[in-house]
């Protein structure tokens, strides 16, 4: 392979050794695609074994005792013939089963090739890892769990494990991309296995979709690939894990039919985000479009836009071995036979939950942040402040350059993996992702700005500009806000955790240590279904964010008290900013439900009864942030809120309504009003 250009992400010496980067589209601009596309591939599998025929994998899943012992306990429940529930079986995994074919596979190398290359300035992949998951393949079983934030997440991934020839993985994929008619064969074809969003307790679907990945898994045939937030994240955060499949690829270890199983997280950081507005509308109610091959024709247009540049970061091998020792006691897998299907105990559902956050802690970690994140935070923070006060919004070119340094230098003590270009200066830096996000930002009377009055009077993007009632001009802003906003949230895991207790020190009534301890954790419990905090991590955290300030001189922690210096006044502000949206949030959605919801208030109605709330509230100018208007947001609130037993779902008659416990949902805003008096009282008027 031609010797290529290598990318160094600067980082503090005193934060754990990140890879470097290669660009793999440099090569691919220099010789052809088509003999790229044809050349010679031969990848090492799993202790040396040869790739399996789809019909060898259906055949071995079909005769597995397993399914056998289901397929017999469904013919006693339904009173079916077990023929016939073999032939169920059998149209299921018919269903679902990939059929992965070379051809196809070079087909896609051809034309992605010519794709990216539209697409983006550079692909950056750290070889290191790269390695690290070759010899991975060798020893044992492997999962890779991507970030997904784009459809193209798994795309990307196939095409680096062939250009830098590696085994091709089985990609776990939902059934909307069936509806995609010739796309969906071909990705088939190039991998992918097709499942329902959920099973509701179809014991024979859920006994071949596990027999089937666990055959993958335990003959090495192929690495196995699945994204562990389920779906693809719209807001750019990390969305909490979904523990079924990584319960189905350990239960192996666990019976002791393969002797470890790695697991690889992987980050893809993408400087631009293809589906930006399309997310932003999802969020506001517009419905998401139907996968479709013309839609994906449709889609061409964008092929004339530029992307910049996405990073991929293979992290290290996570043996499940190692993760278990000391937690789980396996000889409890030794008392009935392997075949027969065993719901996980409380211990094995705890450790998975763990592992689950500590994986996705690990993607967050190996994030690339770019200059634009950072832009991105300021001048919504701008935005808002400008809105509150009156004063003339936007930022001079000269201002936002000094903010921007100030932040990045800020963002790297606290570990952030930044990739800011220093042979270049900061103003010229600033312009170029301002060039890149010009549809998010404009340039006013000299002063820099997020481009939302641009939005007004624009229900479609390209579409001309129509007289539009208030309520949809709120709406067009702010998908330029929720937009933005996804850029901020890309940073939010670097800043959370110094944030919380930014937001707690500002809510204390004193600084007594135990005071604000107590404020940190009413807060990070609060947003516990928001971002990921690792369960039972609360003090780690606690002087984690302590340490982080203390280091860079903005707090100083005494045994019973925490005090700001005077030079912790600037970032401490940018901090609790940054979690105001989500504490307005919550409060409002807090007093929606002691307002307006109303007795037979069903789950199903929960998001659009308080998004006309807050669309009412928003007009008035009642409320600060239209970033409250997200639907992932309002569900998360929701979520935390059952969580805390401050509301409840009904089951029998009334299943699906909800009960509101009013006094404790009155006392919870209260005390997240504690952090904003301003806005509580704001909030109050309503």
């Amino acid at each position: 392979m031609a010797s290529k250009p290598v990318y160094s992400l600067h980082r503090n010496p005193m934060l754990k050794k990140r890879d470097d980067f290669e660009d793999v589209l440099e090569e691919r601009r220099s010789s052809s695609d088509l003999r790229y596309a044809l050349r010679c591939y031969t990848p090492v599998l799993y202790k040396g074994m040869t790739p399996s025929k789809a019909s060898m994998l259906k055949s071995m899943v079909l005769q597995s005792d397993q399914l056998h012992f289901v397929m017999k306990q469904v013919s006693t429940e339904t009173g079916k013939a077990v023929d016939d529930i073999q032939e169920e079986a059998s149209a299921i995994l018919e269903e679902m089963a990939h059929r992965l074919q070379l051809s196809t596979i070079r087909f896609f190398a051809y034309t992605l090739t010519k794709v990216f290359k539209n697409l983006f300035r550079s692909i950056c992949v750290n070889e290191e890892g790269i390695q690290r998951l070759q010899q991975a393949i060798q020893e044992h079983p492997v999962v890779l769990l991507p970030s997904h934030r784009s459809y193209m997440d798994f795309l990307l991934m196939s095409y680096i494990l062939y250009t830098y020839d590696l085994a091709l993985p089985v990609i776990a994929a939902g059934m909307d991309f069936m509806g995609m008619k010739v796309v969906g064969e071909m990705l088939r074809m190039s991998g992918a296995f097709f499942i329902r969003r959920s099973f509701g307790g179809d014991k024979l679907y859920w006994a071949v979709f596990s027999e089937y990945v666990k055959t993958i898994l335990k003959n090495g045939f192929a690495p196995l690939e699945f994204f562990l937030e389920g779906t693809r994240s719209r807001t750019a955060k990390s969305l909490t894990p979904k523990l079924g499949l990584l319960n189905i690829v350990m239960d192996p270890f666990f019976k002791g039919e393969v002797f470890d199983v790695n697991l690889v997280p992987v980050s893809i950081s993408y400087e631009r985000i293809l589906e930006e507005s399309l997310y932003a509308r999802e969020l506001l109610g517009v419905p998401k479009p139907k996968e479709s091959t013309s839609g994906l024709f449709k889609a061409r247009k964008v092929l004339s836009e530029d992307y910049g540049s996405i990073h991929i970061y293979f992290g290290q091998p996570v043996s499940v071995r190692s993760l278990s020792q000391g937690k789980i006691d396996r000889c409890q897998f030794n008392l009935i036979p392997r075949h027969i299907p065993k719901k996980p105990t409380e211990e094995i559902q705890g450790f998975v939950n763990d592992s689950a956050y500590r994986l996705v802690r690990a993607q967050e970690e190996n994030m690339v942040l770019k200059p634009w994140v950072l832009l991105a935070s300021l001048l919504l923070q701008n935005h808002h402040q400008s809105q509150a006060s009156g004063q003339r919004p936007g930022l001079t070119r000269d201002e936002l350059t000094q903010q921007a340094a100030w932040l990045r230098d800020l963002s790297r003590q606290y570990g952030a993996f930044l990739h800011w270009p220093d042979h270049a200066s900061p103003s010229e830096v600033v312009s170029s992702s301002l060039s890149l996000h010009r549809g998010l930002v404009k340039m006013s009377e000299g002063r820099i700005q997020l481009a939302v009055e641009q939005a007004g009077g624009q229900v479609n993007p390209g579409e001309p500009r129509t007289a539009v009632t208030p309520e949809e001009e709120l709406l067009n802003r702010a998908v330029v806000i929720l937009s933005c906003a996804s850029y901020r949230n890309q940073a939010l895991h670097v800043f959370l955790r110094p944030a919380l207790l930014a937001s707690a020190l500002h809510a204390a009534s004193s600084n007594h240590k135990q005071e604000v301890f107590n404020s940190f954790s009413f807060l990070r419990n609060m947003f516990s279904n928001e971002f990921i905090l690792c369960p039972g991590a609360t003090v780690q955290d606690f002087e984690e964010a302590c340490f982080l300030l203390m280091k860079t001189g903005e707090l100083q922690v005494t045994e019973h008290e925490v005090l700001v210096t005077e030079r912790g006044q600037r970032t401490l502000g940018f901090l609790t900013n940054m979690l105001d949206p989500f504490l307005q949030g919550y409060q409002v959605v807090c007093r929606f439900l002691c307002e307006e919801a109303s007795e037979a208030l069903t789950e199903k109605q929960f998001i659009p009864d308080v998004r006309k709330f807050i669309i009412k509230h928003l007009l008035a100018g009642r409320l600060r942030y239209s970033e409250v208007l997200s639907s992932d947001l309002q569900k998360n609130a929701l979520a935390a809120l059952l969580r805390l037993g401050a509301v409840q779902k009904m089951k029998g008659a009334q299943q699906g309504t909800l009960k509101v416990n009013k006094v404790m949902v009155n006392s919870l805003e209260d005390t997240l009003g504690g952090k904003l008096p301003t806005q509580k009282a704001a909030v109050a008027r309503l």
